[in-house]
Protein backbone atom coordinates (compact mmCIF):
# COMPACT_ATOMS: atom_id res chain seq x y z
CA UNK A 1 0.00 0.00 0.00
CA UNK A 2 2.63 2.57 0.64
CA UNK A 3 3.48 3.07 -2.86
CA UNK A 4 0.39 4.89 -3.27
CA UNK A 5 0.95 8.78 -3.81
CA UNK A 6 -2.08 11.19 -3.04
CA UNK A 7 -2.19 14.48 -3.88
CA UNK A 8 -2.33 16.63 -6.62
CA UNK A 9 -5.32 18.82 -7.21
CA UNK A 10 -6.72 21.16 -10.00
CA UNK A 11 -8.00 24.27 -8.00
CA UNK A 12 -10.85 26.17 -9.59
CA UNK A 13 -13.48 28.31 -7.84
CA UNK A 14 -17.27 28.80 -7.75
CA UNK A 15 -19.02 31.66 -7.35
CA UNK A 16 -22.94 30.19 -6.49
CA UNK A 17 -24.09 30.95 -3.69
CA UNK A 18 -20.50 32.55 -2.50
CA UNK A 19 -17.48 32.46 -3.90
CA UNK A 20 -15.12 29.71 -2.64
CA UNK A 21 -11.45 27.45 -3.41
CA UNK A 22 -12.51 23.67 -4.72
CA UNK A 23 -9.70 21.62 -4.76
CA UNK A 24 -10.57 18.69 -6.91
CA UNK A 25 -8.41 15.64 -6.44
CA UNK A 26 -7.06 13.02 -9.26
CA UNK A 27 -9.56 10.42 -10.61
CA UNK A 28 -7.49 7.50 -8.97
CA UNK A 29 -7.36 9.73 -6.15
CA UNK A 30 -10.72 9.62 -5.77
CA UNK A 31 -11.69 5.89 -6.10
CA UNK A 32 -9.38 5.49 -2.66
CA UNK A 33 -10.86 8.13 -1.04
CA UNK A 34 -14.73 6.56 -1.80
CA UNK A 35 -13.06 2.86 -0.82
CA UNK A 36 -11.46 4.35 2.24
CA UNK A 37 -14.81 6.07 3.46
CA UNK A 38 -17.08 3.29 2.61
CA UNK A 39 -14.64 0.43 4.11
CA UNK A 40 -13.47 2.22 7.28
CA UNK A 41 -15.15 5.97 8.02
CA UNK A 42 -18.85 4.47 7.83
CA UNK A 43 -17.38 1.71 10.70
CA UNK A 44 -15.20 3.77 12.84
CA UNK A 45 -17.21 7.21 13.05
CA UNK A 46 -20.95 7.63 11.10
CA UNK A 47 -22.29 5.15 13.30
CA UNK A 48 -21.10 7.41 16.13
CA UNK A 49 -22.72 10.72 15.00
CA UNK A 50 -25.91 11.89 16.49
CA UNK A 51 -28.88 11.50 15.16
CA UNK A 52 -29.41 15.15 14.59
CA UNK A 53 -26.53 16.45 12.05
CA UNK A 54 -27.27 15.67 8.88
CA UNK A 55 -24.65 16.62 6.04
CA UNK A 56 -23.39 13.78 3.91
CA UNK A 57 -25.26 10.97 5.63
CA UNK A 58 -27.30 8.63 3.65
CA UNK A 59 -31.49 9.18 4.90
CA UNK A 60 -30.72 12.83 6.32
CA UNK A 61 -29.65 15.44 4.56
CA UNK A 62 -31.44 19.28 4.43
CA UNK A 63 -35.10 17.84 4.03
CA UNK A 64 -35.07 15.89 7.18
CA UNK A 65 -32.94 18.82 8.82
CA UNK A 66 -35.79 21.19 7.98
CA UNK A 67 -38.55 18.86 9.66
CA UNK A 68 -36.80 17.99 12.58
CA UNK A 69 -36.00 21.46 13.40
CA UNK A 70 -39.74 22.22 12.72
CA UNK A 71 -41.04 19.41 15.06
CA UNK A 72 -38.67 20.72 17.84
CA UNK A 73 -39.94 23.97 17.93
CA UNK A 74 -43.34 22.70 17.86
CA UNK A 75 -42.23 20.53 20.96
CA UNK A 76 -40.67 23.71 22.46
CA UNK A 77 -43.60 25.90 21.87
CA UNK A 78 -45.60 23.17 23.60
CA UNK A 79 -43.82 22.78 27.34
CA UNK A 80 -42.12 26.17 27.52
CA UNK A 81 -44.95 28.49 25.29
CA UNK A 82 -41.87 31.01 24.58
CA UNK A 83 -38.27 29.66 23.58
CA UNK A 84 -35.54 31.11 22.38
CA UNK A 85 -32.91 30.32 19.36
CA UNK A 86 -29.50 29.98 18.69
CA UNK A 87 -28.01 30.15 15.68
CA UNK A 88 -24.57 29.30 14.88
CA UNK A 89 -22.08 29.41 11.79
CA UNK A 90 -18.80 28.67 12.09
CA UNK A 91 -16.49 30.93 10.94
CA UNK A 92 -14.64 29.75 7.09
CA UNK A 93 -14.65 25.85 8.53
CA UNK A 94 -13.03 24.04 5.63
CA UNK A 95 -10.03 26.44 5.83
CA UNK A 96 -9.80 26.75 9.63
CA UNK A 97 -9.78 22.82 9.80
CA UNK A 98 -5.97 21.88 12.28
CA UNK A 99 -5.01 18.70 10.34
CA UNK A 100 -2.99 17.56 13.92
CA UNK A 101 -5.94 18.06 15.93
CA UNK A 102 -8.34 15.97 13.25
CA UNK A 103 -5.38 13.27 12.76
CA UNK A 104 -5.21 12.49 16.62
CA UNK A 105 -9.48 12.47 16.74
CA UNK A 106 -9.17 9.89 14.12
CA UNK A 107 -6.23 7.89 15.82
CA UNK A 108 -8.54 7.80 18.73
CA UNK A 109 -10.90 4.89 16.38
CA UNK A 110 -8.27 3.84 13.57
CA UNK A 111 -6.07 0.90 15.07
CA UNK A 112 -4.91 -0.35 12.44
CA UNK A 113 -1.81 1.25 11.39
CA UNK A 114 -2.04 0.54 7.51
CA UNK A 115 -4.81 2.39 7.77
CA UNK A 116 -3.15 4.72 10.28
CA UNK A 117 -0.83 5.36 6.77
CA UNK A 118 -3.14 6.03 4.52
CA UNK A 119 -5.40 8.19 6.65
CA UNK A 120 -2.24 10.21 6.56
CA UNK A 121 -1.18 10.33 3.47
CA UNK A 122 -4.79 11.71 2.51
CA UNK A 123 -5.42 13.96 5.26
CA UNK A 124 -1.70 15.58 4.57
CA UNK A 125 -1.91 15.70 1.12
CA UNK A 126 -2.76 19.32 0.83
CA UNK A 127 -0.67 22.00 1.85
CA UNK A 128 -0.18 24.18 5.15
CA UNK A 129 -1.63 23.08 9.01
CA UNK A 130 -4.74 24.17 8.26
CA UNK A 131 -7.83 23.72 5.83
CA UNK A 132 -8.98 20.57 3.72
CA UNK A 133 -9.45 20.50 0.18
CA UNK A 134 -13.39 21.39 -0.26
CA UNK A 135 -13.66 19.06 -2.88
CA UNK A 136 -12.57 16.09 -1.73
CA UNK A 137 -14.94 13.05 -0.95
CA UNK A 138 -13.27 12.37 2.50
CA UNK A 139 -13.47 16.32 3.50
CA UNK A 140 -17.08 16.11 3.87
CA UNK A 141 -16.44 13.49 6.11
CA UNK A 142 -13.65 14.77 8.22
CA UNK A 143 -15.78 18.02 8.06
CA UNK A 144 -18.74 15.78 10.20
CA UNK A 145 -16.36 14.15 12.04
CA UNK A 146 -14.81 16.95 13.60
CA UNK A 147 -17.46 18.76 14.64
CA UNK A 148 -19.00 15.76 16.31
CA UNK A 149 -16.70 16.33 19.08
CA UNK A 150 -18.60 19.86 19.71
CA UNK A 151 -21.81 17.48 19.20
CA UNK A 152 -20.68 15.33 21.92
CA UNK A 153 -20.16 18.60 24.06
CA UNK A 154 -23.51 20.04 23.34
CA UNK A 155 -25.37 16.58 23.67
CA UNK A 156 -23.66 15.28 26.92
CA UNK A 157 -22.09 17.81 28.68
CA UNK A 158 -24.05 20.87 27.99
CA UNK A 159 -27.16 18.66 27.73
CA UNK A 160 -29.26 20.29 25.01
CA UNK A 161 -31.87 18.02 24.02
CA UNK A 162 -32.93 20.44 20.91
CA UNK A 163 -29.94 20.82 19.24
CA UNK A 164 -29.03 20.42 15.50
CA UNK A 165 -26.49 20.99 12.67
CA UNK A 166 -26.28 20.90 9.43
CA UNK A 167 -21.61 20.86 8.64
CA UNK A 168 -20.96 23.98 10.09
CA UNK A 169 -24.29 25.49 10.65
CA UNK A 170 -25.96 25.09 14.37
CA UNK A 171 -29.41 25.42 15.63
CA UNK A 172 -30.03 25.43 19.90
CA UNK A 173 -33.43 25.53 20.97
CA UNK A 174 -33.67 26.28 25.01
CA UNK A 175 -35.85 27.97 27.33
CA UNK A 176 -34.60 31.23 28.17
CA UNK A 177 -32.60 33.98 27.10
CA UNK A 178 -30.29 33.70 30.14
CA UNK A 179 -29.74 29.77 29.56
CA UNK A 180 -29.17 30.92 25.54
CA UNK A 181 -26.25 33.21 26.69
CA UNK A 182 -24.58 30.85 29.08
CA UNK A 183 -24.75 27.77 26.20
CA UNK A 184 -23.76 29.98 23.32
CA UNK A 185 -20.91 31.13 25.91
CA UNK A 186 -19.42 27.56 26.74
CA UNK A 187 -19.60 26.89 22.54
CA UNK A 188 -17.53 29.69 21.40
CA UNK A 189 -14.97 28.60 24.42
CA UNK A 190 -14.97 25.11 23.54
CA UNK A 191 -14.27 25.38 19.84
CA UNK A 192 -11.45 27.71 20.49
CA UNK A 193 -9.76 25.98 23.14
CA UNK A 194 -10.70 22.21 21.74
CA UNK A 195 -10.98 23.18 17.75
CA UNK A 196 -9.49 26.19 17.58
CA UNK A 197 -12.35 27.79 15.88
CA UNK A 198 -14.15 30.41 16.27
CA UNK A 199 -18.26 31.11 15.09
CA UNK A 200 -19.19 34.17 12.79
CA UNK A 201 -20.40 37.44 13.99
CA UNK A 202 -23.65 36.92 12.58
CA UNK A 203 -24.00 33.95 15.41
CA UNK A 204 -27.07 35.58 17.29
CA UNK A 205 -29.46 34.49 20.08
CA UNK A 206 -33.17 35.80 19.22
CA UNK A 207 -36.51 34.78 19.85
CA UNK A 208 -38.86 32.27 18.81
CA UNK A 209 -41.38 34.29 17.10
CA UNK A 210 -38.81 35.32 14.74
CA UNK A 211 -38.34 31.73 13.40
CA UNK A 212 -35.00 30.58 12.17
CA UNK A 213 -32.58 30.08 8.50
CA UNK A 214 -31.74 26.87 8.23
CA UNK A 215 -30.63 24.59 5.27
CA UNK A 216 -32.10 27.11 3.02
CA UNK A 217 -35.56 28.02 4.52
CA UNK A 218 -36.76 29.98 6.65
CA UNK A 219 -38.70 27.54 9.78
CA UNK A 220 -41.10 28.36 12.36
CA UNK A 221 -43.81 26.12 13.92
CA UNK A 222 -46.69 26.11 11.22
CA UNK A 223 -44.49 26.68 8.12
CA UNK A 224 -41.21 26.05 6.11
CA UNK A 225 -40.57 28.77 3.25
CA UNK A 226 -37.93 29.40 0.94
CA UNK A 227 -35.45 31.64 1.89
CA UNK A 228 -35.97 35.33 -0.39
CA UNK A 229 -32.03 34.25 -1.62
CA UNK A 230 -33.26 30.51 -2.58
CA UNK A 231 -36.05 31.88 -4.55
CA UNK A 232 -33.80 34.45 -6.29
CA UNK A 233 -31.21 31.79 -7.35
CA UNK A 234 -34.49 29.34 -8.57
CA UNK A 235 -35.85 31.99 -10.53
CA UNK A 236 -31.69 32.44 -12.20
CA UNK A 237 -31.76 28.79 -12.81
CA UNK A 238 -35.55 28.95 -14.40
CA UNK A 239 -34.26 31.54 -16.57
CA UNK A 240 -31.27 29.81 -17.73
CA UNK A 241 -32.62 26.84 -18.88
CA UNK A 242 -35.51 28.49 -20.73
CA UNK A 243 -32.83 30.25 -22.43
CA UNK A 244 -30.78 27.27 -23.11
CA UNK A 245 -34.22 24.73 -24.90
CA UNK A 246 -35.13 27.67 -26.41
CA UNK A 247 -31.32 28.29 -27.89
CA UNK A 248 -31.36 24.58 -28.28
CA UNK A 249 -28.68 24.42 -25.97
CA UNK A 250 -30.38 21.70 -23.73
CA UNK A 251 -33.35 19.34 -24.79
CA UNK A 252 -36.60 20.08 -22.03
CA UNK A 253 -35.60 15.82 -21.02
CA UNK A 254 -32.11 17.40 -20.02
CA UNK A 255 -33.33 20.43 -18.55
CA UNK A 256 -36.55 18.52 -16.16
CA UNK A 257 -33.54 16.13 -15.38
CA UNK A 258 -31.15 18.91 -14.35
CA UNK A 259 -34.50 20.21 -12.27
CA UNK A 260 -35.16 17.18 -10.31
CA UNK A 261 -32.38 17.95 -7.16
CA UNK A 262 -34.25 20.78 -6.58
CA UNK A 263 -37.56 19.84 -7.27
CA UNK A 264 -37.35 17.74 -3.97
CA UNK A 265 -35.80 21.71 -2.51
CA UNK A 266 -39.07 23.37 -3.68
CA UNK A 267 -41.80 21.03 -2.83
CA UNK A 268 -40.88 21.17 1.38
CA UNK A 269 -42.07 24.45 0.97
CA UNK A 270 -44.86 26.48 0.89
CA UNK A 271 -44.08 27.41 -2.21
CA UNK A 272 -46.90 27.20 -5.02
CA UNK A 273 -47.48 30.69 -5.64
CA UNK A 274 -43.63 31.08 -6.61
CA UNK A 275 -43.51 27.39 -8.39
CA UNK A 276 -46.48 29.13 -10.20
CA UNK A 277 -44.84 32.49 -11.42
CA UNK A 278 -41.99 30.72 -12.05
CA UNK A 279 -42.76 27.59 -14.20
CA UNK A 280 -46.04 29.56 -15.94
CA UNK A 281 -45.65 32.95 -16.04
CA UNK A 282 -44.57 32.35 -19.96
CA UNK A 283 -46.98 29.62 -20.72
CA UNK A 284 -49.45 31.36 -23.93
Amino acid sequence: MEHINIGGYKVFYIKIPKERKIESSRYIDRIVHRWYVDSFMEEYFIKQFIENTYACIRKRGMHKAAKDVQIGMKHCKKIWENYYIIKMDVAKYFQNIDKDILYNILLRKIKDKKVQWLTKEILYSSEGKKGIPIGNYTSQVYANIYLNELDQYIKHELKVKYYYRYMDDGICLVKNKSEAKEILDKIRKYLKNNLKLELKKKTQIFKDKQGVNFCGYKINEYRIKIRDRGKKNLKKKIKYLKNSIKNKKLTSKEARKYLAGHMGYINMADVYNLTSKIFYRDKP
